[in-house]
């Protein structure tokens, strides 16, 4: 039997006679077709013996079966090549190549050493681990060379961190270090790579700052021309040593001394000068005149982004003392005993530094001390910081010391925390007005190139309501992004369709975006509306010129389906009012006490978001007649409770109620006194001229047919409501589909069966209530 024929196996690479570079065969006919376009291939070996690839991912190198057993650190030093390409490079398992990544235009941009390690893959691909030491764009292509030069280990090398993540490295450096030492032994770097640690899902940077060579390698490396730290690589044996640098540290602590500047803080200078009198004296920087007893605690509070935690950092600044910070999150520990011990291990850092002044931050405090103490931990972390800050009256230690807490809800916060002698005062950062608002944009804008007047900054902060200091900074941040140099109006209009109110976040806020325009009629309601909602908060002045108060809220009353509910939502959009619309079944609950907590929640959303509209739907169901037993119903405590909250202590400003019922009889009194509900509206059935817009308006929106008049539909609807006359139109569009889905015109007839069955439901009996009522008002 003869010998089979041995099929010859056909070669990988293809060297080019015409460039002398040699390709893959697969991609021969590709060069040969553009030979100098070098740019078409995906892997090419120059005669320089430089493999060029753009084939370059970054992926698992565990999934090799050869790699499974190896931990991210080692993997990280490793390149896998294709066996063909190791061959042509002349390159063995181990053995070090310069990776360099190009332009289009073969312009290296960065490069760093990698130990070689061959792939089964016959192709062009080159896979790592991670390319931690540089910035990488999927695509950029790659060229690889053989690294056959000595490279020295580094005695130190000074790292600088990123500015973000300063203050958290610096206070575990050594762990840090340690870390970033163990995951980089054994591996090669320059002075153009970086230093990346993720601990925890989060990534840590560092820059090399400076690398100081081993002795024996020193010389030699010193030899080498036009040789610099830019340029040279260095290798990290278990002997280096890595250091933080001091002076990036530095920079970063001048950058926030820069940053946390009173003069940078706006729209509070009440609440700073009453804290710096208060703080001077318990850092014993001031004398006061008063013998009563040193007050060391004091309680900041507002919604997030108000601005605490800077005003804080600020007055430390501004006291140039030492702020110590107490987190909350890192205090708490699951061992007995543990979690305490680490909060009087920070206190007693502020009293070492005794006597020089301190401030200790509590940031959430209602987190160590909160009001229900649902476990054992909490209840003992209390207690210890309660004995903590009773301590500061009898340690002469703490004679220039003072504690300030910060919380967005001081009723989350421990009773015991609020009295006298742990926490005396207590300031709040209100969500600003318009003026303060003001004054906080033109000093963040002042910080950037700009080119906006008074005036401009002016509308800005009349149209950001709800908007506090952490909103504004980020409103001007994005007007930096839609500007090339200069900041202009029109990037700060359109960074408020891009940033909202934080405010408003954790409430829920109803933007009705109903307009005078869609509804018919009702003229003088409208002016009504708006000498009462929108005069008063657009044009103060002119009250207060005039020295009268403005009208604090009304009561709309009329016949179902009259637009009440429409009308209140309308002003709010043309005022730009926030509007929130309240229904009497939302208040009650049948828990004691649960139904006036609520009311006392909605008129402190209202106040935080204002000027706001507050809408009581069908107020009869919650202000109706008191009985003789005053008291002795939810619903006449809420009633009370209402009636407090309009004219109490706590100041309605820039807070309007709107109130719609069928029934204005039934309403208690005391609730349409002057002051409460001053104005009393009444809403009347349509006329002609109303009912002509209404239908105007209802078929601008339907495809009508010719015979159908406007007229004489007006004329047929007498007695109509507005929801009715709305019912009408829908049941003609309704009557036209039943017969055929294809219809693409409404006539006439259409229109008169749905008058037939479209009927007014307003009763004379409730017309002649209104006009009684009406009558009494007037006597």
């Amino acid at each position: 039997m003869p010998p089979k024929t041995l099929k010859k196996e056909k070669p990988i690479w293809w060297k080019c006679e015409q460039c002398r570079t040699t390709v893959l065969t697969a991609e021969l006919a590709k060069h040969q077709a553009d030979c100098n376009n070098l740019s078409i291939l995906s892997g090419f070996i120059t005669e320089r013996n430089e493999f060029h690839s753009s084939r370059l991912e970054c992926g698992k190198l565990s999934a090799n079966e050869e790699l499974k057993d190896l931990g991210d650190a080692q993997l990280g030093g490793l390149i896998l090549l294709g066996s063909s390409v190791m061959n042509k490079l002349e390159l063995v398992l181990g053995d070090l190549v310069e990776v360099g990544l190009r332009t289009t235009d073969h312009l290296e941009t960065s490069s760093f050493i990698r130990s070689v390690w061959p792939n089964d893959e016959k192709g062009s691909r080159v896979l790592c681990a991670s390319l931690d030491e540089i910035t990488f764009n999927t695509g950029t292509p790659v060229c690889i060379k053989p690294f056959r030069k000595r490279i020295p280990s580094v005695e130190v090398l000074s790292l600088s961190t990123d500015m973000i993540n300063a203050e958290e490295i610096l206070k575990s450096e050594r762990s840090f270090l340690k870390l970033l030492h163990r995951h980089y032994q054994g591996r090669f770097l320059s002075a153009n790579n970086l230093m990346r640690l993720r601990l925890c899902n989060k990534l840590y940077t560092f820059n090399v700052v400076d690398a100081m060579l081993r002795e024996d390698h020193q010389e030699l490396v010193d030899k080498l021309e036009n040789m610099s730290l830019a340029m040279r690589y260095f290798k990290i044996d278990c002997n280096s040593k890595i250091v933080i640098s001091r002076k990036n540290v530095d920079e970063s602590d001048r950058t926030k001394i820069t940053k946390f500047v009173l003069d940078n803080v706006g729209g509070l200078g009440e609440i700073i000068k009453e804290m710096m009198e208060i703080i001077g004296i318990a850092l014993g920087l001031r004398k006061s005149t008063l013998q009563a007893p040193t007050s060391r605690g004091i309680l900041l509070y507002g919604v997030s982004g108000s601005g605490k935690t800077m005003l804080v950092n600020s007055l430390a600044n501004h006291f140039n003392c030492l702020a110590v910070k107490v987190d909350c999150a890192e205090i708490f520990s699951k061992f007995y005993g543990e979690t305490e011990a680490n909060l009087k291990k920070i206190f007693e850092k502020a009293f070492t530094n005794y006597p020089n002044p301190t401030i200790v931050v509590i940031e959430e405090i209602h987190n160590i001390c909160p009001k229900t103490e649902s476990s054992d931990i909490i209840k003992r972390i209390s207690l210890f910081l309660v004995n903590l800050m009773d301590s500061l009256h009898t340690s002469s230690k703490a004679s220039r010391m003072i504690i300030i807490g910060t919380t967005d809800n001081p009723d989350n916060l421990h009773p015991s925390l609020r009295r006298g002698g742990r926490i005396d005062y207590e300031f709040e950062l209100p969500v600003p007005d318009a003026s303060a608002r003001e004054e906080i944009l033109w000093k963040i804008v002042s910080l950037h190139n700009h080119n906006l007047q008074l005036n401009d900054v002016k509308k800005i902060s009349l149209v950001t309501h709800g908007y506090v200091g952490a909103d504004l900074v980020s409103l001007v941040g994005r007007a930096m992004h839609e500007a090339e140099t200069l900041i202009i109006y029109n990037h700060l209009e359109q960074a408020l369709q891009h940033v909202k109110p934080s405010a408003m976040r954790e409430i829920l806020i109803e933007s009705p975006n109903v307009r005078w325009t869609d509804i018919g009629g009702q003229h003088d309601l409208k002016l009504q509306l708006r000498q009462i909602i929108d005069w008063p908060i657009h044009r103060p002045e002119i009250f207060a010129r005039l020295g009268i108060n403005a009208p604090r809220g009304l009561l709309m009353f009329g016949p179902p389906g009259c637009s009440k509910t429409m009308i209140a939502k309308a002003i709010a959009t043309e005022s730009k009012l926030n509007f929130l619309s309240i229904k009497g079944s939302e208040l009650f609950s049948m828990w004691v006490g649960e139904s006036e907590r609520a009311v006392r929640e909605l008129f402190r959303k209202a106040r935080q978001v204002a000027p706001s509209i507050i809408f009581f739907d069908e107020i009869d169901a919650i202000g109706g007649e008191r009985s003789s037993e005053s008291g002795s119903s939810v619903k006449e405590r809420v009633l009370a409770q209402i009636l407090t909250e309009i004219d109490g202590v706590s100041a309605l400003k820039n807070v309007k109620i709107i109130a719609a019922t069928n029934r204005p009889d039934l309403i208690d009194k005391a609730l349409m006194r002057p002051g409460r509900l001053d104005r009393i509206i009444y809403v009347r059935l349509p006329d002609r001229q109303t009912r002509e817009e209404i239908f105007r308006i209802k078929l601008s929106r339907i495809p009508v047919a010719a015979d159908v008049e406007i007229g004489a539909l007006v004329d047929s609807t007498d007695g109509y409501s507005g929801s009715e006359i709305e019912a009408v139109c829908q049941e003609a569009v309704l009557k036209a589909l039943e017969e055929s889905f294809d219809a693409t015109e409404i006539s006439r007839k259409y229109f008169d069966h749905a008058l037939s069955v479209v009927k007014p439901r307003t009763s004379g009996e409730l017309l002649q209530l209104y006009d009684e009522y009406l009558k009494q008002q007037r006597q």
